[in-house]
Order: structure tokens, then sequence, then C-alpha cells
């Protein structure tokens, strides 16, 4: 167990002046750098291949001089020097445990970690479940997958146990009777899970254990996994249905578990952890750096610090984000970000993107039942009016249906033709990501 720096704050630095900051990321950044140079084939062959020398970088500034790394590399790496790729820049023995991603387009990506490696995880998802007002001596139930490698499962007991906390493996797999049935024999403080599952569980509790999931104890609930858990709408049900505070949190399989976290302030994610990593904002067209100030919106890239078993180098995540804010009452110095969702996800409706949260957003405001898109097209991209369906009590409501086409046409400027179902119909979350966007049929 870790003791955390103050009431405020998980590590002091935080709340660290930009300058100071700054000054212990670059000096991690030459270690970084140095430690691959001697350490991954990968990089070397990589920086080669690019006509670039990493001892020239000494700054973040200097780090728009190399390349990315991109998802497809290391899946490329990872198949032809099985079974951690050439990407691994420590030795066999001295790595200790293994993850895996979701591998929703293939293969998992595997990611290796040395016990080092391990606690810089646990520091990450420390910082970031603080901020999210997870505190030492709670009990928390644990309502992510536990099963297939995710770091959802594992790593976020290995974080919860560094922090002083009492996780409740039960795991998303084992169904909502079961949460439910532990939640209300052990009343745990708190609560982690994907924003849809724990809307899910608090609305099947007056059936399965006969009472509101707001009597059931819980004070801190803490949402990842997917896009969602920071629309209004969403968070105002969770915190309605549970009685407690929601607050989100944002990482990915191939840097760590989690290390964003948004605080009581409750209007975005902060950058946390300056000196474990590196976090630059891009234009995904362009590829060129984007400044975090408030409005700004562009892509993630990471560069990993402090790591030795599977580091990256300016690793493109996919991950759009929009910056919320650059000053915060809670004290802490870090930007503060949104996820609006992933170019894997976004659809192109007549040229204009849209991601699918932006959508779920504007339905939510109107009805609180299930949403998804149906594409009746291959790919991203249509010409056609976006096909939503959306649930509600009276499916033959005309002028609901009228609205939410207008909300989404003029917030969006997207067609769209909605259809209403009775409420129930759609696949309900369980411990798979919501997907919003469903091809191939009936739910």
């Amino acid at each position: 167990m870790v003791a955390p720096h103050s009431a405020a704050h998980w590590s002091a630095i935080e709340s660290a002046s930009p300058t100071e900051a700054r000054a212990v990321q670059d000096e991690r950044l030459r270690e970084q750098l140095a430690y691959l140079a001697g350490r991954s084939a990968f990089y070397r062959a990589k920086f080669a291949q690019a006509g670039v020398d990493p001892a020239g970088v000494r700054t973040v500034e200097d780090l728009a001089g190399l390349p990315f790394t991109e998802k497809h590399e290391l899946r490329d790496s990872l198949a032809a020097a099985p079974p951690l790729g050439t990407h691994i820049a420590a030795e066999r023995a001295e790595v200790v445990q293994i993850q895996a991603s979701s591998g929703t387009t293939g293969s998992p990506s595997y990611v290796g970690l040395t016990p080092s490696d391990i606690t810089t995880w646990c520091e990450l998802g420390a910082r970031a479940l603080y901020a999210n007002g997870f505190r030492p001596g709670d009990r928390v139930l644990h309502a992510f997958g536990m099963s297939k490698g995710f770091v959802g499962g594992l790593p976020i007991v290995q974080i919860l146990q560094y922090m002083g906390i009492v996780d409740i493996p039960i795991g998303a797999e084992a169904g909502a009777e079961r949460l439910l049935r532990v939640q209300a024999d052990q009343r745990p403080d708190a609560l982690i899970g994907t924003p849809y599952f724990l809307v899910y569980l608090a609305e099947q509790a007056p059936e399965i254990v006969g009472k509101c999931a707001r009597e059931l104890g819980v004070r801190a609930i803490s949402v990842g996994g997917e896009p969602g858990g920071g629309l209004p709408a969403v968070r105002e049900k969770l915190e309605s249905l549970w009685g407690a505070t929601s607050r989100e949190m944002l990482g990915g399989t191939d840097i760590a578990c989690t290390y964003w976290g948004e605080c009581g302030a409750a209007d975005g994610m902060h950058f946390l952890s300056p000196d474990l990593m590196v976090a630059e904002l891009i234009d995904p067209e362009t590829g060129d750096r984007v400044e975090p100030v408030a409005g700004a919106q562009g892509e993630l890239v990471y560069t990993a610090l402090r790591r030795q078993a599977s580091p990256l180098v300016r690793f493109r995540t996919r991950d759009h984000v929009v910056v919320t804010d650059t000053d915060c009452p809670c004290g802490r110095t870090g930007y503060k970000i949104r996820c609006v969702g992933r170019t894997d996800d976004m659809l192109i409706v007549r040229g204009i993107n849209v991601f699918p949260s932006a959508i779920k957003q504007l339905v939510a405001e109107l009805t609180p039942g299930e949403m998804r898109i149906r594409p009746d097209f291959d790919g991203h991209s249509t010409q056609k009016p976006l096909p939503i369906v959306v649930e509600h009590p009276d499916s033959t409501d005309a002028g609901l249906r009228a609205m939410i086409e207008q909300r989404i046409r003029s917030a969006l400027n997207v067609k769209a033709t909605v259809t209403l179902v009775p409420a129930g119909t759609l696949k309900r979350p369980d411990h798979v990501k919501v997907a919003l966007v469903e091809r191939g049929g009936p739910a």
C-alpha cells in the first residue's frame, strides 16, 4: 500500500507547476529513449528507417521529429516475433505478467509487464481513481469484466490493492443478479465498471434485491471502458439511480490500465502523470501538434516513460478528445479532456464526421431508453440519412420521433431517420462494452 500525498491529490506531481512538471518529463524522456536505443530492436530499426537519431530528442518539443507508432505496426511486430513482438525491450525472464486488448479487429495485442511496470501502472491508476473519489480503506465492487486478460480485470485489482482499497472481484461476467446480491450483502462503498452496464445494474436492483440501488450504500462510482460516462445525461442517470458521485476515467491497454481521471469538478478528465508518460494532442489529418487549450480538439498520442517491457513512442491511439479546461479549483495543473469517440467508431454522413456518443447524448436528453445506430451501408460513409433506433414506451409517438430527428439535424447538421421501438427491445449491456453502432440485423 502507498499512502496518498495529501487529502486532495494522490501524488505531488498533480499540482506541480508546468515548469516543474516539464523538467521532470524531459529528463525521463531522455532516459526512456536511451533505454530503447539499447534494448528495443523495433525502435532501433524504426528510427534508422526514418533517418532520425533519438539521442537528439532532449525535450518533449523534440518528439515531433520522431515518427508515430501505429497499431498495425504492433500487430506486425507481434506476428513476426511471438509472444511479445520485436518491440519487447526486456528479457523474457523479466516479464511477470501479460495483458491483452479486446482484439475486436483480430488477434488481441499482447503487452508485457515487469514488476517495475506493474508498479508504474498502479501509480498511474491510483492517481486516476483517487481523483474519481476512491480512498484508502474503501471497499469496491468490481463490475468490469475479469476474464480474457483485459486491463479492466487484474490490473484494476492491483491498483486498488496498491491504494489500500479492498477489491471484491466478482466481475461483470457473473451477471446482474450476482453483482447486486454481493452489493446488498457486503455494501461496498464504491463501484467500478462501464457506464451503461452500471445503469443497467441499478435498474435491475428493485427486482433482484428488493431495494433501489441508492439504498445499497455506494458513495462513489468510477466509469470507463467506453465513451459515455462523461455525457451529462448518463452521469445524471447514474448519480440519481445509485445516490453516489459518478466520475470518468480513461486508459488503454497499450500504455497502461487507466491514467486520466476526473475530479469533483466533473467537467473533464485531468492529465495526471507528466512524470510517467507524455500525452500529445495532434490533428488526426495532418499529424501536426495541437496546443491543449480550452476548446481544442484532436487525437491523443502517447509516449511511455519509466517503461521496461513494452514501451511505446508516439503511439497513435485514435482516441478523439476535446480539451474542456486548463484550470481547475481542485488544484491539479494538468489540462482536462472529454473523449468524444474513436476513429474506428466515427461515421461520415454526407461528408460530416459524426461520433455515436454525440448522437447518444442528444437522444438521452429527450428520452431515457436505449439507442442504437443501425447503418444500412458498408464502411463508415453514407450519403443517405442515418438510421437510428430508439426505445420509448409509446413507439407510435410521432412527435418524439420528429423531435429527435430535428434535434440531431440542428446540433450536428446530419439528417437521421428515427424508428421508435418498445422499451426493452434492444439488447441490454453486460460484460461486453455497449456498441452504439449495430450492423447485421435486429437486437
